[in-house]
């Protein structure tokens, strides 16, 4: 009878972990590839889960899935659960589990230079026997030839060989210098953008611009000529000051600016959609103490990190 309560508890355990890594890898199919089994198998588990529980936790439709409001209740939960079991084993194995060695890690340029720093920083004041190698690159890494443990991306995810952690969402808005648009006060409507110059992030947008109406619901979409594309966040900024155009940027690159009126938000009820922020890792990789202890972290402080929002739960 203790063999069958155990086999069960450890199948629960099964049932959560899999149900965290098809919200984390976005689709069955991802988690299917990231935990080395069939995606049949994978909508068992979820089934089973969802008998067992009597609750319906996915909305599932031919293009998307979404947690469901008992869903976001059970995933908060798997990820207490998950994370208790993982510090109780952390404490039974003592120091041997210790977070120790080099960790390297991928960031985006102007992310990885700003405001990833200070729970960099707190990682590595919690872990004195750690040392971190910050790489900056914009690319996904090849974690194999760069050798690196995990990487941090804005931006979709699509690569099945990896678990990716949706660890907060960047809102973008749109910005310009004081008085590109002409006389009087900044334009409240987006019907008055398509007529001003534009700039171009050319990593998310190049020739087109789309913006939602945060109450309303409203979308428009208009076509862009930029006088000036570039895949760098910081010279977008630079161009934008310099009174080149307008442009769609991430809100805490522009605070400052925004506050000393450097630059003026344009249109502020409308937004371009906001960028995911991932913390991806190799599936099926053991991860050491170091790893965990950072993805611990980073989920932890990422949504209050200043001009991030906490992300949304659209797979």
């Amino acid at each position: 009878m203790k063999d069958a309560e155990s086999a069960a508890g450890a199948d629960r355990l099964e049932l959560m972990r899999t149900f965290l890594r098809i919200v984390e890898a976005g689709s069955l199919s991802a988690a299917a590839v990231q935990l080395g089994t069939t995606q049949p198998t994978i909508s068992r588990r979820l089934r089973q889960l969802e008998r067992m529980l009597g609750l319906r936790l996915l909305r599932r439709s031919t293009h998307r899935m979404a947690l469901t409001e008992d869903g976001e209740r059970c995933l908060a939960h798997a990820r207490d659960l998950l994370d208790g079991w993982g510090a109780m084993e952390a404490e039974l194995r003592g120091a041997r589990d210790a977070p120790r060695g080099l960790l390297r890690v991928q960031a985006p340029h102007a992310f990885g230079q700003d405001q990833l720093i200070a729970p960099l920083a707190e990682y590595l004041r919690a872990h004195p026997a750690v040392a971190v190698e910050w790489q900056l690159h914009d690319r996904m890494p090849d974690f194999i030839a760069d050798g690196v443990d995990c990487a941090i991306r804005v931006g979709r995810v699509d690569d099945p060989s990896v678990v990716a952690v949706r660890l907060a969402d960047v809102p973008r808005i749109v910005v310009s210098a004081p008085g590109l648009w002409g006389a009087g006060p900044p334009p409240a409507e987006a019907a008055a953008l398509p007529a001003l110059p534009w700039l171009a992030l050319n990593t998310f947008y190049r020739d087109e611009v789309t913006l939602s109406h945060a109450a309303r619901g409203e979308a428009l979409r208009f076509p862009i000529r930029p006088r000036l594309s570039t895949d760098s966040l910081h010279a977008l900024r630079a161009a934008t000051l310099a009174g080149l155009g307008a442009a769609i940027v991430s809100a805490w690159v522009v605070a400052e600016d925004l506050r000393q009126g450097r630059l003026a938000q344009l249109a502020p009820a409308w937004r371009a959609a906001p960028l995911p922020v991932f913390l991806v890792y190799p599936a099926g990789r053991l991860q050491p103490a170091k790893l965990r202890h950072f993805i611990s972290l980073m989920r932890a402080r990422m949504p209050g990190i200043a001009g991030l929002e906490p992300t949304g739960r659209n797979l």
